[in-house]
């Protein structure tokens, strides 16, 4: 591992809309050593996709899927599942591709109603560090795991950074960049903190 020295368990957020290089960053820091949690939606996309009826995914899979309530509960279970382990593992630093407030921000973008349950996971469960990726016009591409247009992707982007900043956290804006540019400003900020 590297000799990077901080407090037990901190908790840092690397979010953003897609094709920001956000997957691409923390697939770094873990081949760096560091313990991280990948992004959860990908794989209940997929069995989405693969159960029961087919559906055509356009946009976003939480306004295209069967029931958009309970899959942002399954995204929100999840990330608290995420959380809790970071929580009851040894470590330094815990990387998280994404985080509970997430959530909210992909529902207002795409003008859902959430109750109570997923405001009090916010406020209940902190984080040390929210680091957010801007769109990247020329890394940006929609494949059968991201179905968003780059507008669609810099809507996503203002949503996280309020959604985040409602919740009482400073956001940090990553530079574009080279993947090892990018993590290194991040370490560098989680040092400065």
């Amino acid at each position: 591992m590297n000799n990077f020295i901080q407090l037990k368990g901190k908790k840092i957020i690397i979010t953003g809309g897609p094709s920001t290089g956000k997957t691409a960053v923390i697939e770094q820091l873990e081949k760096d050593g560091f313990h991280c949690l990948h992004e959860v939606i990908r794989n209940m996309t997929s069995e989405e996709i693969n159960q029961g009826e087919k559906i055509k995914i356009v946009s976003n899979p939480i306004i295209s899927v069967s029931d958009p309530m309970k899959f942002n509960l399954r995204i929100l279970n999840a990330r608290i599942e995420q959380y809790k382990t970071a929580q009851e593992t040894n470590g330094n630093l815990f990387f998280f591709d994404r985080g509970i407030p997430d959530v909210l921000a992909y529902m207002d973008c795409f003008q859902q109603n959430y109750d109570s349950i997923f405001i009090n996971a916010c406020d209940n469960l902190r984080y040390d560090n929210v680091f957010l990726m801007p769109p990247w016009k020329e890394i940006h591409i929609s494949d059968n795991e991201r179905y968003e247009s780059f507008e669609e992707s810099l809507s996503i982007y203002e949503c996280l950074k309020n959604s985040y900043e409602r919740h009482s956290y400073d956001v940090t804006i990553v530079p574009i960049g080279s993947i090892a540019e990018r993590v290194a400003f991040i370490l560098e900020q989680i040092n400065a903190t």
